[in-house]
């Protein structure tokens, strides 16, 4: 018989994966399966676990929570030679890296995904000595998905991170950045930075339109010193995908990235507070094997 653990956050989704566990628990065991599980108690405890799994030899391993519990994940199987496949159950407010593998949101459908047994190997990033699998960026507006009140993220989801944005805006300003990308450097003042993985980033689906997760490479998109009227237009732009031609935006692929800047900017790992800059950013191609369904797939070939 295999083995499986899952490793869940019991607060995300207001509770919602707790309540479901039993019958999570029953179809794995009728797919063959011998189940455990581990309840996260604290931030952490979910690379410890991940770590604990491997060492045990599992052969799968659960991820039921939001982007932060698969991060915690990931970092706990990234460096191991050995790494059980991974699958996904997405159980937070925004599910950007649910959302870029088109797992679904309801828990039944995104165990369908994981018992179909359909796998691929996909790209994750190393930063300094962290892990992330979908972003990693620094700016002051990259900020607001960790300085966002989880309670009101539970109340008001996506909307929340809107009301934080527009409460960021008039303390937007620009930094000195020297951001080098294989072989390449950007020396002068932007707003921000952000190395994706995925086309999903903070709910946009069109901030990284031509990102693929197993091509190794990241895309690497910088946006340039702008006033605050210029900021709002591009980020209008944004929503629609309409934003990569503006003359503030670069926009390009990369397999290494290298960040300092002269004043303290904060690093965004996955949605959380990741350290300070300066930054090394490396694409490690298809190192870990996801549960995918067959509409990622499809994705990921055209």
């Amino acid at each position: 018989m295999k083995t499986a653990r899952i490793i869940y956050n019991p607060t995300s989704g207001r509770e919602a994966f707790k309540k479901e566990l039993a019958p999570v628990l029953e179809r794995f065991e009728v797919a063959g399966y011998e189940t455990s599980t581990h309840a996260t108690t604290s931030e952490g405890d979910a690379i410890n676990a991940a770590r604990t799994a491997v060492k045990r030899g599992f052969d799968l391993i659960v991820a039921a929570g939001g982007d932060g519990t698969i991060n915690e994940v990931i970092n706990g199987m990234a460096e191991q030679e050995y790494r059980p496949k991974l699958g996904i159950i997405p159980m937070g407010t925004t599910n950007d890296f649910a959302r870029a593998l088109c797992i679904p949101r309801d828990i039944k459908k995104a165990v369908d995904v994981i018992l179909s047994d359909q796998s691929m190997l996909l790209d994750i990033g190393r930063v300094n000595d962290q892990y992330f699998m979908n972003i990693a960026g620094g700016g002051k507006l990259t900020e607001l998905t960790y300085e966002v009140p989880s309670k009101l993220k539970t109340m008001l989801g996506q909307m929340a991170y809107y009301m934080k944005g527009i409460e960021m805006l008039p303390s937007l300003k620009p930094i000195r950045a020297k951001i080098e990308y294989d072989g390449n450097i950007v020396d002068e003042e932007i707003m921000l930075f952000l190395i994706s993985n995925s086309n999903s980033v903070a709910g946009f689906e069109k901030l990284a339109p031509d990102a693929k997760l197993d091509d190794g490479y990241f895309d690497l998109l910088i946006l340039k010193k702008a006033n605050l009227a210029e900021f709002i237009r591009i980020a209008s732009l944004a929503l629609r995908g309409a934003h990569l031609e503006d003359s503030h935006v670069i926009y390009v692929k990369a397999k290494e990235v290298k960040v300092d800047t002269d004043e303290k900017m904060q690093l965004n790992i996955d949605g959380e507070f990741g350290g300070m800059l300066p930054g090394e950013f490396k694409n490690l191609q298809q190192h870990i094997e996801f549960f995918v369904p067959d509409k990622f797939v499809e994705s990921q070939k055209s």
